[in-house]
């Protein structure tokens, strides 16, 4: 059961970040950088932020000694950051599809940004990524409407779960 809803998650999520990427790659790059009140100043600012989280779990799952962080050396425009992260969410998606219940259920140790010291296992890790991706999302939808974006597709999973039983 758990498997199955970390797939389901792994999709939507990919699914999810399509969907406001067609929107956001259509934008001006001035209006991809413009800065409004927001956690992080913009659309650009934003999507970073969900690749450097995605990738830093990633590599600590793979128990990468030293993790790195996309953004200090990415410099990309908002298409090819969009390409990276959807590369990452597949990443997830193919790791969950080849996984067993014993690798969900692996308790594995790693430091975070601060160099404290945690385990936990990576089904918790997987679900905190996908949730952590929901939450920005809602930001990247607040920023679109600050930018005077209407048409938003929407995003919510029971919006992606409906549309696979059509």
């Amino acid at each position: 059961m758990m498997k199955e809803i970390l797939t389901q998650l792994s999709a939507y999520n990919v699914w999810a970040n399509q969907l406001l990427l067609q929107v956001i790659n259509q934008l001006p790059e001035e209006k991809q950088k413009q800065e409004v009140p927001s956690s992080f100043k913009s659309l650009y600012a934003t999507l970073l932020h969900m690749f450097d989280a995605e990738s830093i779990w990633w590599q600590r799952m793979k128990l990468q000694e030293r993790v790195d962080i996309p953004s200090e050396n990415f410099n990309g425009d908002l298409k090819e950051l969009g390409n990276r992260l959807l590369h990452q969410n597949r990443l997830w998606q193919e790791w969950i599809a080849n996984a067993n219940t014993h690798q969900l259920e692996h308790v594995f140790h790693y430091h975070n940004l601060k160099k404290e010291q945690f385990k936990q296992p990576v089904y918790q890790m997987l679900i905190h990524v996908f949730n952590h991706g929901t939450y920005h999302r809602g930001q990247l939808v607040n920023i679109l409407r600050q930018l005077g974006v209407e048409k938003i597709p929407r995003t919510d999973f029971i919006d992606w779960s409906r549309r696979k039983l059509l």
